[in-house]
C-alpha cells in the first residue's frame, strides 16, 4: 500500500507530534521528580535540624538536673 504525498505529509506531522508529546510529556515528569527531590531535602534537613535542637536541649536539661543532684548532695553532706 502506498501513501499519496498528502497522507505521508499527514503522517509525518502526526508523527512529529507524538514525539512531541513524548518529550514533554518527559519533560514534566523530570521537572516533578526534580521538585518532590528538593522538597523531600528541605523537609530532611528541617527534620536534622528539629533533632539537633531536641538533643541541645535534653543535653541542657541533663546538664541542669545534674547540677540540682550535685547541689542537694551537697547541702544533705553539709546537714
Amino acid at each position: 500500500m502506498y501513501l499519496s504525498e498528502s497522507e505521508e505529509i499527514v503522517a509525518l506531522i502526526v508523527a512529529a507530534l507524538i514525539v512531541v508529546g513524548f518529550v514533554i510529556q518527559t519533560y514534566q515528569e523530570i521537572k516533578t521528580t526534580v521538585a518532590e527531590e528538593k522538597a523531600k531535602h528541605a523537609q530532611k534537613k528541617a527534620d536534622e535540624e528539629k533533632v539537633k535542637q531536641l538533643i541541645e536541649y535534653l543535653d541542657t536539661k541533663n546538664e541542669l538536673i545534674q547540677t540540682v543532684l550535685r547541689t542537694q548532695k551537697k547541702i544533705d553532706q553539709e546537714k
